[in-house]
């Protein structure tokens, strides 16, 4: 799903991903953690497509960056910590133009089961404006599902998520493995996510300081995990 080597960005002369390494097979679902100002997101926005390494090899979904992004992205589902959706747009508009974009066959369909997943099929027809931060975010998750992505990447998505949408948002990740979609979810909750992901990859100051598999362990040592290299 994901390869990378010995990837660079900076803003200027500071390097805010300094030389990760990273490989994502499969199925695989991984937490990437940090202090604040680690390089997670911009980590995370370089294996959405949307940032260019400075320098470094990067293969998402069998396509070589940044030459493939246009490829790559038609196969990758992407959550930002704002809902990144039109408020004036109705829930149903927002996801008709999103399926329109993609090319879904079954649009209609899709998003009547959608919208019924993250419980705003009663809503469907009210403008964005009008929902709650949580339900604004519900509607971003049903968009981020909409192509059937395979790659899964989340930026702090229990933040801005209200308690259903959150449950909503575990058991997809608890399916992602059964399906062999893989996800990548940037977090500070670290406990929370660990119920739900099976690696942890540490972040400090742009680099990979810890990188492990999860399973079996209990969230309060995957938080122990973390806080022993995170600084």
């Amino acid at each position: 799903m994901i390869t990378a080597h010995a990837l660079v960005h900076a803003y200027g002369e500071r390097r805010a991903v300094d030389g990760v390494d990273l490989v994502l097979h499969p199925g695989e679902r991984v937490a990437l953690a940090g202090a604040n100002g680690a390089g997670k997101s911009t980590l995370l926005r370089m294996l959405a497509t949307l940032l260019r390494p400075r320098s470094g090899d990067l293969q998402v979904l069998g396509h070589d960056q940044p030459d493939g992004a246009r490829q790559a992205r038609a196969g990758i589902g992407y959550l930002a910590h704002d809902p990144l959706v039109y408020l004036d747009l109705t829930a149903r508009q927002n996801l008709e133009l999103y399926g329109d974009l993609y090319g879904i066959d079954d649009r209609d369909a899709r998003i009547d089961d959608l919208l019924d997943h993250v419980g705003l099929l009663t809503r469907a027809e009210d403008t964005v404006r009008t929902f709650s931060r949580g339900m604004a975010q519900r509607l971003a998750l049903a968009r981020m599902l909409l192509h059937r992505p395979r790659l899964l990447l989340l930026d702090e998505p229990h933040a801005s998520l209200d308690a259903r949408g959150g449950e909503l948002l575990d058991r997809q990740l608890m399916a992602a493995r059964d399906d062999g979609r893989a996800a990548v979810i940037v977090t500070h909750e670290v406990e929370r996510v660990a119920r739900v992901a099976d690696r942890l990859v540490v972040l400090r100051a742009g680099r990979v300081v810890r990188d492990e598999p999860t399973t079996g362990m209990e969230p309060m040592d995957v938080r122990r995990r973390y806080e022993e290299v995170a600084g």
